[in-house]
C-alpha cells in the first residue's frame, strides 16, 4: 500500500495551453491532500487526462490512450504495487461525461474545465467506490476555490507562466464547441489575476501570457468596481516589478478595441507578436462560420494595428474545407495570407464536432479536396514563417533564456516575436534577458551569439498618434 505522504499523480495534457495551465491548477488542488507529480504513467496512482476538443477524433484517442492505462494499472495491481485511479478532464469530459463512464469502465472519475477545483472532494468519493460525473457549471468561482501554488512549485515549472483571465465564449462560431464545453464568457476580477501574477513574479517568472478563449473580450471587475478590459488589465500589470515581458492568447478581430491597441503601442513589456485567428479569407465562408467580420474587416485592422505597432509580427488560424467551400472561396483565403502576411499559423482541415451547427452543414467538402487545399495553404504559410525568420539573421534582439539546450554549453530562449533562440551561454544565466546577435536560422529556430552588454538593442519605436481609429 501506498504511503499517503508519497501518492503520485501523473496529468496528460492535451491541445491549447488553457488545459497546460488547467493542469498545473490540477497538480496545486492535488498536493493539499498528498500527490506529488511523476513523470512515469507507470509508477502513478493516479492518471488524469486532460482532454481537449478542437482536433480531429479527440474523443477517440482519450479512448484508446484510455486502453493502454488500463492495462498499465493492472500490471500495476497482479505486481502488488497498489491501485491507479484514473480521471478523465477537460473538453471531451465536458462534452462526453456519461458517454466516456458508459464506453470505458476504467475510469474513475469524469470531471469538465469548470469543476477542477473540486478535485479534491471528487477523488474521495472514487476512494469510497463511487464513479463519478461532475459536468456542471458550478456557481462559485473556482480560481478563488483552489489552493495557491508553493513558491518553490512555481519556479520549477519555468521562468514563463501561463495565466488564465478569462473562459468560455459567446461568438458561438458555427465550427467551435467551446461554448457548449467552456460555457459562456466569463472574467477574473483584476485583484485576482494581478495577486497570481504577483506571485509569480515573485517566484522567478519573468513573462505571463494571459490565456482566454477570447481573451480580448476580457471584462473582469476592477478595484473600482468597474469592468475593465485587457488593455487597462496589461497596463496595470506592466507595473509588477519582475515582471518583464507580457503576451496573451487566443483573440477575436471583433475584440481589438482602442484600449488595447494603446497597449500595443505604449507598453514595452507587451511583445510585439499577436495571435489573430481569421479562419478564412472568403465573405461566403465568413458568414457561414458565424465570424462576424469580413475580408476588409480584418485586412483593416491589421492596418491599423502594424501603424500602431510597425514591429510586430502576426500569428493566425485557418480552417479549409469548411461546407460549402468552394475553389474560389479557397483562392481567397490564399489571398488574404499573401496580403497580410503571417509570421506563424495554425491550419487544418475542417472536421465536424457533434452538436455545433456545422455539423449539420449539407456541402460537406470531399477529404481529398481538403486536404490538396491544405497542403498549398500550408506551403504558402511555411514560406512566410521562413521568410520571417530570415529577416531576422544580422539583428540584435533581446531574448529571455528559459531552459538547457540539447548540445553542451547551449541555452534555449524565446525571442519578442515568440520564435526559439539558440546560444550558448551558462546554464546559470536561465532567467536572465540578455541580448543576442542572430547569426543564422535552422528550420524552425533561430541561432545567436550573446552580447555581453545585456541593455536592450532595438527597442520598437512606437506610434505616438494621439487618437486610434479602428
Amino acid at each position: 500500500m501506498t504511503d499517503p505522504k508519497d501518492k503520485k499523480v501523473f496529468v496528460k495534457t492535451y491541445g491549447c495551453q488553457m488545459n497546460v495551465y488547467d493542469s498545473d491548477r490540477m497538480a496545486d488542488a492535488l498536493a493539499t491532500k498528498g500527490y506529488k507529480p511523476t513523470e512515469q504513467m507507470e509508477e502513478a496512482d493516479l492518471v488524469i487526462l486532460n482532454t481537449c476538443h478542437i482536433r480531429e477524433k479527440a474523443a477517440e484517442k482519450v479512448y484508446s490512450e484510455l486502453g493502454r492505462i488500463r492495462k498499465l494499472r493492472d500490471a500495476k495491481r497482479d505486481g502488488g504495487k497498489g491501485d491507479m485511479k484514473i480521471g478523465v478532464a477537460g473538453c471531451v469530459a465536458q462534452a462526453e461525461g456519461e458517454e466516456i463512464m458508459r464506453r470505458a469502465p476504467v475510469v474513475d472519475m469524469v470531471f469538465g474545465p469548470q469543476s477542477y477545483h473540486r478535485l479534491p472532494d471528487l477523488l474521495d468519493r472514487a476512494d469510497n467506490g463511487d464513479r463519478v460525473v461532475e459536468t456542471d457549471f458550478p456557481v462559485e468561482d473556482k480560481f478563488a476555490n483552489l489552493p495557491k501554488a508553493k513558491k518553490e512549485v512555481t519556479r520549477k515549472r519555468g521562468v514563463s507562466s501561463f495565466l488564465t483571465v478569462q473562459e468560455g465564449c459567446d461568438k458561438f462560431c458555427t465550427f467551435c464547441v467551446v461554448p457548449y464545453t467552456r460555457g459562456a464568457e466569463a472574467s477574473r476580477p483584476v485583484a485576482q489575476i494581478v495577486a497570481e501574477a504577483e506571485r509569480l513574479a515573485e517566484a522567478g517568472v519573468r513573462e505571463v501570457t494571459l490565456l482566454g478563449q477570447n481573451v480580448n473580450g476580457y471584462h473582469g471587475e476592477g478595484p473600482d468596481g468597474k469592468a475593465w478590459g485587457l488593455g487597462r488589465l496589461l497596463f496595470r500589470l506592466a507595473e509588477i516589478n519582475g515582471l518583464d515581458r507580457l503576451r496573451y492568447t487566443t483573440s477575436h478581430p471583433r475584440d481589438m478595441d482602442e484600449e488595447l491597441l494603446v497597449a500595443h503601442r505604449d507598453l514595452d513589456s507587451l511583445m510585439p507578436y499577436l495571435h489573430l485567428p481569421v479562419q478564412a479569407g472568403s465573405n461566403k465562408i465568413l458568414k457561414a462560420m458565424n465570424r462576424q467580420h469580413t475580408y476588409d474587416d480584418y485586412v483593416r485592422l491589421i492596418d491599423v494595428i502594424r501603424d500602431v505597432r510597425p514591429d510586430i509580427a502576426l500569428s493566425g488560424d485557418f480552417i479549409v474545407g469548411f461546407p460549402g467551400e468552394t475553389e474560389e472561396d479557397f483562392e481567397d483565403t490564399m489571398r488574404i495570407v499573401r496580403e497580410v502576411t503571417y509570421a506563424s499559423a495554425y491550419s487544418f482541415k475542417y472536421s465536424p464536432r457533434p452538436g455545433t451547427p456545422a455539423a449539420d452543414m449539407k456541402e460537406q467538402v470531399e477529404a481529398t479536396i481538403a486536404s490538396e487545399r491544405l497542403y498549398r495553404l500550408q506551403e504558402l504559410l511555411n514560406q512566410q514563417q521562413r521568410d520571417f525568420n530570415a529577416s531576422k539573421v544580422g539583428t540584435t534582439m533581446s531574448l529571455l533564456l528559459e531552459r538547457k539546450g540539447r548540445d553542451e554549453g547551449q541555452l534555449v530562449g524565446k525571442s519578442p516575436w515568440l520564435q526559439a533562440v539558440h546560444v550558448q551561454a551558462s546554464e546559470e544565466l536561465i532567467g536572465e534577458i540578455v541580448t543576442v546577435h542572430i547569426d543564422n536560422i535552422g528550420t524552425n529556430s533561430l541561432f545567436g551569439t550573446m552580447i555581453e552588454d545585456r541593455t536592450t538593442i532595438g527597442t520598437p519605436l512606437h506610434n505616438q498618434a494621439e487618437g486610434l481609429s479602428i
